[in-house]
């Protein structure tokens, strides 16, 4: 079940297998929540963090006035509130954005990690930093790019990620998010996230059918977004 986390590891760093059965036995037990449901609930105190194995999650804020705003997007092989391990309580959701399985992993078994296997403390850091890494380059995405520029880079960067744990097929890719909920990712009206996808589907860059995106123009898709995969960290050295 947390096959898809091995792969994230050891696209960054050589994961032994005694690492893989130490992740493996702090594993509690296996959830599937519905599209809509709040995996981590805001204001939730949890004793174990969360790993998303199948589906797609978004990490939101509510507005007083119950605007949400989606300020991540989770794919497979995420911890989607490792850092719940350290900060206790959470000051946000993550909601299933489809049909989602989880696994949770024991804090105490996390505990026991980064007293006793210092490497892999790293490993598990780095984790949480690229999170990090992907929340400054959405910042800059929705403050300082186009719109049309800001969907090219968030489509970029999925691509990357779903490649990165073989989940694209060719330059095809399953995306269930509806525009509602992009337009809760982007900030934008709903007519306005139409005309946005019409702008990048009119440029004949991807194609975007049911909940299937394909890249039909690579390049092109990265020079709107001006994507450099840089802060994904998607390489191997000692960490």
């Amino acid at each position: 079940m947390i096959e898809t986390l091995f792969r994230n590891l050891e696209r960054r760093d050589v994961l032994p297998d005694s690492y893989r059965t130490r992740l493996s036995e702090i594993v509690i037990r296996e959830r599937r929540f519905a599209k809509g449901e709040d995996i981590v609930a805001d204001g939730s105190r949890p004793t174990y963090s969360t790993l998303l194995v199948e589906g797609f999650a978004g990490r939101y804020k509510l507005t007083h006035e119950g605007a949400r705003q989606i300020t991540s997007l989770h794919v497979p092989g995420d911890f989607v509130d490792l850092h719940a391990f350290l900060l206790k309580t959470m000051d946000h959701g993550i909601s299933a954005l489809s049909p989602c399985t989880v696994v949770l992993v024991d804090h105490a078994g996390l505990k026991r990690i980064t007293e006793q296997v210092p490497h892999l403390t790293r490993m598990l850091w780095l984790d949480t930093l690229i999170t990090g890494s992907i929340h400054r380059s959405w910042i800059v995405a929705m403050g300082r790019r186009s719109k049309s520029s800001h969907l090219a880079h968030i489509l970029c960067e999925l691509y990357v990620r779903l490649q990165a744990i073989d989940r694209v097929d060719g330059r095809s890719f399953h995306f269930p998010l509806s525009q509602g909920e992009m337009a809760d990712v982007m900030g934008l009206s709903l007519v306005h996230i139409n005309r946005v996808i019409q702008t990048l589907r009119q440029e004949n860059v991807i194609s975007w059918t049911n909940q299937t995106i394909t890249v039909l123009d690579w390049d092109r898709l990265q020079a709107i977004a001006e994507f450099d995969p840089t802060y994904l960290n998607l390489w191997s050295e000692p960490r």
